[in-house]
């Protein structure tokens, strides 16, 4: 089974080449300002279902123009999320299949088993990088007196906002007892950056990700800490730093394998790491073990501002770039926006590593305006009594990616999880308050959750929504009104026959 259906994307710019064949990207070239201008165009354009955006004209808070060119709104559809994957649409869902047969596969029998997954074990080749001496990401290379923020065209997204923020970086790190070839064990997330000077900024991770826990390791060494932060990469390479791998997959190998080719990689000018070859901007610099500064008040992907608090800083030591670069941003708010889209085809791709998991799951749905993980709605084949909570328990329990979700609802398998108007009927006939409700205090919440007692602990709710069987109810359960499908089919023809759909009135 192939695992792409569209050729790789190499870089940035073949992406937005073929976005462009494909009419879904526009070149502005009117000037529009960095702060917040830009914002406000790529949120109303996002929200219309918009193409690509490149701003030719970009302009700083002074009314500057900048040199670079920005591009926003990359993944403002799921078409094109799917398209970085490689793929269409309606096929996200198989290369999740093929994703959980990498991560769990099964026995291989016989000879005639083994040639048929041979995709698959090309896959799992592809994640191995290769390695290039001379990379399109140096052409340009920037130390010294020549480093300066200031070159890039960073945006500020909302009002009240103390700084630019670079929104879009690839933070590759490593832990302290490997090499820089150990690509295996380097970290690569998306931690927004807000810009404190010409060659400092603020490195924003929160404790449980994988950059913190790196910088930690470090830190006790009493060593700063070598980091990469590559701006402008292939689609790939983007989606794997914003997918939640199961620990001990590196973002930069993984990449291999949504690419349908091996990742070139290049050894960094300044720090031991290794950076992507064809990337548009590198950021190459050092974390201070001890060094902190105040960041913030930033709009998030709540909806709100975060809170003031004090993260570590890291020096630039080099800038290297592409000839002609393009500058890659985006601005986080309440959905919609680039990572809540980004969220939706998730869902697909995580799907079928659920069930494996969890085989009486169905479909799921994560709704967006609930931030994309707060809240969930999981379809399941039930056939025993409480089935729906141990579903809930093994979400919360077995799955990372759930830990943050305080509010489940489960739903049988003949209503559709993505519809609240489904949803609505399922809770409203099924569903008791004082039987099918299930609270756990105490438990891991998002940090950013300001809902939550106490910072990242906080309560979940689980809604049982499913028919009631067995010892679930002493009662006659309801029957589900429905017609055979015979007799609805002939309805549907008999409709289209007389033109009766869409008619005010009967035909005379």
């Amino acid at each position: 089974m192939p695992i792409r259906d569209l050729p790789p994307f190499a870089n940035l710019g073949e992406f937005l080449s073929h976005l462009d064949r494909s009419g879904d990207l526009v070149r502005v070239a009117e000037p529009v300002s960095l702060e917040h201008q830009m914002t406000a165009v790529h949120r109303h354009v996002l929200r219309q279902g918009g193409p690509a955006l490149r701003f030719d004209a970009a302009t700083d808070r002074l009314g500057h123009s900048t040199t670079m060119p920005v591009v926003a709104n990359l993944f403002g559809t799921r078409q094109r999320v799917a398209a970085g994957l490689g793929l269409t649409l309606d096929r996200v869902e198989e290369l999740g299949e093929l994703l959980a047969a990498l991560r769990e596969p099964a026995p291989v029998e016989g000879m005639r088993d083994a040639f048929s997954r041979w995709p698959m074990l090309r896959s799992a080749l592809a994640t191995r990088p290769r390695l290039v001496k001379r990379a399109p990401v140096q052409h340009t290379v920037l130390e010294g007196d020549d480093v300066d923020l200031g070159r890039l065209p960073v945006q500020t997204c909302w009002p009240g906002e103390p700084a630019p923020l670079i929104t879009w970086p690839l933070v590759i790190t490593r832990p302290p007892e490997t090499e820089a070839g150990d690509t295996a064990r380097t970290n690569m997330g998306v931690y927004r950056m807000q810009v404190l000077g010409r060659d400092r900024a603020i490195m924003r991770w929160l404790a449980h990700r994988g950059g913190a826990a790196h910088h930690r390791a470090w830190a006790e060494r009493g060593e700063a800490m070598p980091v990469a932060v590559a701006i402008g990469t292939d689609p790939a390479t983007m989606l794997s730093a914003a997918l939640p791998l199961p620990e001990g997959i590196a973002e930069l190998r993984f990449a291999g394998v949504l690419r349908g080719e091996r990742q070139a990689l290049t050894p960094a000018r300044t720090v031991p790491l290794m950076v992507p070859a064809e990337a548009e901007i590198v950021l190459e610099g050092w974390v201070s073990p001890t060094e902190t500064a105040p960041e913030g008040p930033y709009g998030d992907h709540t909806g709100y501002y975060n809170a003031v608090e004090p993260f570590p800083v890291m020096r630039i030591s080099a800038i290297t770039m592409r000839r002609d670069p393009l500058y890659l941003t985006t601005f986080t708010g309440r959905p919609p926006d680039e990572p809540a889209v980004i969220g939706e085809v998730f869902n697909s791709l995580a799907l079928p590593m659920i069930r494996r998991q969890i085989p009486e799951v169905v479909d799921l749905w994560l709704p967006p305006a609930a931030c994309s993980y707060r809240m969930a709605v999981i379809a399941i084949r039930k056939r025993y009594p409480g089935q729906a909570r141990r579903v809930m328990m093994a979400l919360w329990g077995m799955l990372a990616q759930f830990s943050y979700t305080k509010t489940i609802i489960v739903v049988d398998d003949d209503i559709d999880p993505g519809s609240w108007s489904d949803i609505s009927w399922a809770l409203a006939t099924r569903m008791d308050p004082s039987r099918d409700l299930m609270v756990i205090e105490r438990t891991p919440i998002d940090y950013l959750d300001f809902a939550s007692p106490e910072p990242g602990l906080g309560g979940k709710l689980g809604i049982d929504a499913t028919n009631k069987i067995g010892a679930e109810t002493r009662r006659e359960w309801g029957e589900v009104l429905d017609m055979p499908p015979s007799l609805a089919e002939e309805a549907a023809r008999f409709c289209e026959r007389l033109a009766l759909v869409g008619s005010k009135e009967l035909p005379t």
